[in-house]
């Protein structure tokens, strides 16, 4: 049995929280650093695109933006570490120690203790591959769910439900006073990327002559994503024949969003509906919506409405969707006894 750290020398060591997200990565450092990155990898594909980048490895945007020139890896499907290739496996490694770079100062030459946010089904899947990935860096590593890092981060510790509306992933998690089990938890795979493929569908059935890509797709979502009514018309600059012209994707956006809508529903209902019933009126007054998908315009009140014909409801938006996980994730961090550690 390993000896437990003293609170001292816990103090002495790099202690941040890590959300590992497909579409982006974020980590918290108990030094106050907090940075995150488009969860990009790539390779110069070979010494011109060596010569043309002027780095061995490029992470993020700067990844995106060289993407002729590398080889490009994106290596968290569903929030989960991609299995059957080392290029892969080695592109969360490096992400990950890019990710402690950021916020690593002169000060911070020891390896640190990392709080990592998975979605809420992967852990199996995830320990081993994050272990591996993170032992390099990390002493001492625990893997806990996206959500319940989200709910320690804002103390919604107690008869509170929360929904991560992810890239890769929605996951669930409802808190009632102790560290969740497997059956607190759900993960549905119709989240961001989900999105973007179906608005990408959408506008490739609408305008066939256009040329466009799924990243111009994920940043029109971005951008522009809705539910319900829109304020306008929405109208991009889309290419055909390589001559920018104005589309209105208005219809399309909605469309693309609300796609997501029938699976985030039918896991909230089933959840709150398996707990305890003298505490389900509490858990619907106390939903809140976190992640990048919780920042579609029109989310927050389409669940206040459909959750509002069960009872009184309320949701609540996390104030940062990009840090909530890693920011709870540190706190954890902060705070976890020395037995939920894994030793690396």
């Amino acid at each position: 049995m390993a000896k437990k750290s003293t609170g001292k020398a816990v103090e002495e060591k790099l202690v941040v929280g890590i959300d590992l997200g497909t579409s982006r990565s974020a980590i918290s450092a108990i030094n106050g650093r907090k940075k995150w990155v488009e969860s990009y990898v790539g390779w110069p594909k070979d010494f011109i695109a060596r010569k043309v980048v002027g780095e061995p490895i490029l992470f993020g945007e700067e990844a995106i933006q060289h993407r002729l020139s590398l080889d490009l890896y994106r290596p968290l499907k569903n929030g989960v570490i991609k299995e059957g290739t080392a290029r892969d496996e080695e592109a969360v490694k490096e992400l990950i120690s890019h990710l402690i770079s950021l916020v690593q100062t002169k000060r911070d030459d020891g390896k640190v203790r990392a709080v990592v946010g998975v979605p809420a089904e992967s852990f199996k899947v995830n320990k081993v591959a994050l272990k591996k990935a993170v032992s390099e860096y990390a002493d001492s590593l625990l893997v806990v769910s996206e959500p319940f890092a989200v709910a320690y981060g804002v103390n919604a510790l107690d008869n509170a439900m929360v929904i991560d509306v992810g890239a890769g992933t929605v996951d669930f998690c409802i808190m009632h006073g102790t560290v969740p089990s497997e059956e607190d938890q759900r993960t549905v795979l119709t989240a961001g990327d989900y999105i973007d493929q179906q608005l990408y569908n959408f506008l490739e059935e609408r305008y066939p002559h256009a040329d466009f890509n799924l990243n111009m797709v994920r940043k029109f979502k971005e951008e522009y994503s809705y539910i319900g009514e829109p304020d306008g018309a929405i109208k991009v600059d889309i290419p055909v024949d390589g001559k920018p012209t104005s589309h209105d994707i208005t219809e399309e956006i909605r469309r693309a969003c609300e796609s997501i809508l029938p699976a985030i529903v039918e896991s909230t209902l089933e959840l709150i509906a398996k707990f305890d019933p003298e505490y389900q009126d509490i858990i619907r007054k106390n939903i809140i919506l976190a992640g990048g998908g919780s920042q579609i315009e029109g989310l927050a009140d389409y669940l206040k409405n459909v959750l509002s014909e069960y009872g009184p409801s309320k949701i609540t938006v996390v104030k940062d969707p990009l840090f909530s996980g890693a920011d709870g994730a540190l706190a954890l961090a902060q705070d976890m006894p020395d037995d939920y550690w894994t030793d690396l």
